[in-house]
């Protein structure tokens, strides 16, 4: 017996959608942002079909206008574009299990109009914003020795982690969760080059420049035991050896922002942002870049393009006589 709409998504007892969102953490490895989404699309259908129909919804028997039903009440409630876009990738993605454990045999979910999102081109930060930042925690450190008083002093150790931190994300263009999930024997040395874990457990190497390398040592050297093997590259803290977590360095994110005089809105993922377009500014090819971020599919990665092209366009009607 299926629970009612108004219990916590827990409680949920849907048998696919569970088994789905295990497939997701398990045998997909996504990331704990796709699996909350995935989530949250999965229930917000199954609540929806709840409302309307007063029963769960039984995926074989679903029609295209059920789907078009829901679209359209996507649309009273205002959800973005963007969300709208997203619930229906999960949908489609989900039918697609079914389709394969032989549940439904083929994708009413196909071909929807489905809202188009805006163009939006991505924030990133300038080569001197970059320095400004990754000089920020060392900037903190030398203001915390001067300062007088009360206050939780911040130490050394904590300060060269988010050096080699911001130092590793822009070097080699990572995803926060990337990031946070590197161990010890990840680092090539001798050849400067990173493997990284990506989406759906896939694996890349990536260069990592000398002033990373050098960051992640100077951090190493005032541990008590510098990571190896399995161990974390990044600790959460000076006691444990668990991994610095996404929401921990978001929050360190934010301080060295509004210390180097940046908009503190601004996410971690800006300097994967940045990275490409820098790359892209000084020449490097487009597939190289792709392959670099680790993007499935090129049109991803195109976007930075459009980037440096309206600087370009810019730079053209601001100098050019005859622009």
């Amino acid at each position: 017996m299926e629970v009612p709409p108004e219990k916590p998504v827990t409680e949920i007892r849907d048998q696919w959608i569970r088994k789905f969102l295990a497939h997701l953490a398990t045998d997909r490895g996504a990331s704990v942002y796709t699996q909350r989404n995935y989530t949250q699309a999965l229930t917000g259908f199954f609540r929806w079909h709840w409302d309307e129909r007063k029963a769960p919804p039984v995926w074989e028997k679903l029609q295209r206008d059920d789907f078009r039903s829901y679209l359209r009440f996507a649309g009273r409630s205002q959800l973005s574009r963007a969300t709208v876009q997203l619930r229906f990738s999960a949908l489609r993605t989900f039918y697609k299990f079914l389709m394969r454990h032989g549940v439904v045999e083929n994708l009413p979910i196909k071909n929807l109009a489905l809202p188009k999102l805006e163009k939006r081109l991505p924030r990133f930060l300038t080569k001197p914003q970059m320095e400004d930042l990754l000089a920020a925690p060392a900037r903190l450190l030398e203001t915390q020795k001067q300062k007088k008083g009360a206050g939780r002093p911040i130490s050394a150790q904590v300060c060269l982690r988010d050096v080699a931190v911001l130092e590793t994300i822009y070097s080699c263009g990572l995803r926060i969760s990337e990031l946070c999930g590197l161990r010890a024997e990840d680092i090539d040395w001798s050849e400067q080059l990173m493997r990284v874990r990506g989406k759906g457990k896939k694996e890349r190497l990536v260069p990592v420049g000398a002033p990373a390398l050098k960051a992640i040592e100077n951090y190493w050297d005032v541990l008590k035991r510098p990571p190896a093997g399995l161990n974390p590259v990044f600790l959460a803290d000076t006691k444990k050896p668990a991994p610095l977590a996404p929401v921990q360095l978001s929050r360190r994110f934010k301080k060295y922002l509004s210390l180097a005089g940046l908009d503190p809105n601004l996410t971690p993922h800006k300097l994967r942002h940045s990275y490409a377009t820098h790359l892209l500014d000084a020449g490097a090819d487009l597939r190289s870049v792709q392959e670099l971020l680790g993007h499935a599919h090129l049109i991803t990665t195109q976007v930075y393009t459009h980037v440096t092209t309206e600087r370009l366009k810019k730079a053209y009607d601001a100098a050019h006589p005859r622009a």
